[in-house]
């Protein structure tokens, strides 16, 4: 029976939505591509809501403490940044060699390198947690933080920084679970992790019921517990033969070969992640120079533009595990066929998203503000940014697949060309020496954005990516 007459007879869009949910024990190896998309991309999107609604949860609570505690929050998780970027590129290189591994049907290796991330991240974690106790006080400082500021949140610091280990973790085997194409799984352990945290956040910060009150560093403490309930139950799924991937108590040791490889590949990684953070504060720099209503104006429609975007991260992580997954079974063609489908996909939805900004930019923007200094240039920031949804859709969608094949080098250096080499000085240009002043900045975003969808496009073509060995 051939691939496409498989996919006519492939469940509904329904029946696939439930299975996305509840899990699936699909090969997405083989059968309809589009049905794949949906079972992984679905419960991928929903984790990622889950993970950005622990930094909604602990500002909803904190923000009755008032400015003081609201600045700690903020400060601690800039500081936070270089922690993010080690985490979320050790599980791209560990998302890439699990579902190369499972691709292959090679679950015992699978095991080794979901083994070796968590080994990493521990020792990463252990460092982390170390020195940012220890210099809690001096981070608030150099971050722009009072005296009052320091009193008040160095506990939350210390605290957040303590529990490093609870970050790494549910970053990593999430990444662990997606590789090997069990999204759902990962999702379920952030939906515990936010309830445990919602519940914990208010009874430690007001001291409510038997809890203590505990301010500001209430929240820390709650949601350190509740990342360290979402661990536990990751750590309980992955060795108890529940998931597709199982880690064997025999498997739990250091292997230096595939340590190294898990490394080598995460490098780049977090260096591609280093390089967009990098540009985006050269751009928040240029724009702060226009005044104070430019910075919130680009607040505004950044934060929209980005929450807007969360579904597609979510299909982007899918074309990851399924161009990963097709190489380690041998198929190619049917790797490169995941990545185009889904950047497709991405491109409808998104372009969808980016006609209702543009049509009703002043709306959307009205919900969050009525300054007058601030509206003209959030809603006309907002408008320029949504024409290049179309190359967000395919930009993300193809960097994933290369992160996904294992080739994390192609991205770095078209992230260095499109962020650093064109962005900042484009944005710097257009911004003080034309007449667009701030709106050239949200003019630069499309431009750099749509070379990157360019270039990638082509040299996706070129399909050398296919020959990667991880």
């Amino acid at each position: 029976m051939s691939e496409s007459t498989i996919e006519t007879r492939a469940p509904g869009f329904w029946s696939s939505l439930r299975e996305a949910l509840m899990g699936s024990s699909q090969d997405f190896t083989e059968g309809s591509i589009g049905r794949a998309i949906v079972l992984l991309a679905v419960p991928m999107v929903l984790e990622m809501c889950m993970e950005s609604l622990f930094g909604v949860v602990d500002v909803f609570w904190v923000a009755h403490l008032g400015a003081n505690a609201i600045t700690t929050v903020g400060l601690t998780e800039t500081g936070l940044t270089l922690v993010y970027v080690i985490a979320l590129g050790l599980g791209m290189g560990a998302t890439a060699l699990v579902a190369r591994r499972v691709g292959e049907k090679d679950e015992a290796a699978a095991g080794v390198v979901a083994v070796q991330a968590i080994l990493a991240g521990l020792l990463i974690a252990a460092l982390a947690a170390g020195l940012g106790y220890s210099l809690a006080p001096n981070l608030l400082r150099v971050m722009g933080g009072s005296e009052d500021v320091v009193q008040t949140g160095v506990g939350y610091t210390r605290m957040i920084f303590g529990g490093s280990a609870t970050i790494f973790l549910l970053f990593l085997i999430n990444a662990v679970f997606r590789g090997a194409g069990d999204a759902a799984t990962a999702m379920r352990a952030l939906w515990l992790a936010n309830i445990v945290n919602i519940c914990l956040n208010p009874c430690l910060i007001f001291g409510i019921g038997p809890f203590p009150r505990l301010g500001v560093t209430g929240s820390a403490v709650g949601t350190t517990i509740g990342r360290g309930a979402g661990v536990l139950f990751q750590l309980w799924i992955l060795t108890s033969g529940r998931s597709r991937l199982r880690v064997r108590p025999a498997q739990i040791r250091l292997d230096l070969a595939v340590m190294l490889r898990l490394v080598r590949l995460s490098l780049s990684a977090m260096f591609q992640y280093l390089v967009q953070m990098a540009s985006w504060i050269g751009l928040v720099r240029i724009m702060a120079s226009f005044g104070s209503a430019a910075v919130a104006a680009n607040t505004l429609a950044i934060r929209i533009i980005v929450f807007a975007i969360l579904p597609s991260w979510g299909m982007s992580n899918a074309a990851a595990t399924l161009v990963g997954q097709n190489l380690g079974a041998g198929k190619p063609d049917r790797a490169e066929r995941s990545a185009w489908l889904t950047g497709f996909y991405n491109m409808l939805f998104l372009g969808g998203i980016g006609l209702v900004f543009i049509a009703f930019a002043d709306q959307i923007i009205g919900l969050f503000t009525h300054d007058p200094a601030v509206v003209p240039l959030a809603v006309s920031g907002l408008r320029l940014l949504s024409y290049g949804y179309v190359s967000y859709a395919y930009g993300m969608v193809m960097t994933a697949a290369f992160n996904g094949a294992g080739d994390t080098v192609t991205p770095t250096i078209l992230n260095l060309v499109c962020f650093w080499v064109c962005q900042i000085p484009v944005a710097w240009f257009l911004a003080f020496h034309t007449s667009l002043g701030p709106r050239g900045v949200f003019l630069t975003v499309v431009i750099s954005d749509s070379l990157l969808a360019l270039l990638s496009i082509l040299l996706f073509r070129r399909g050398t990516w296919k020959q990667t060995r991880v």
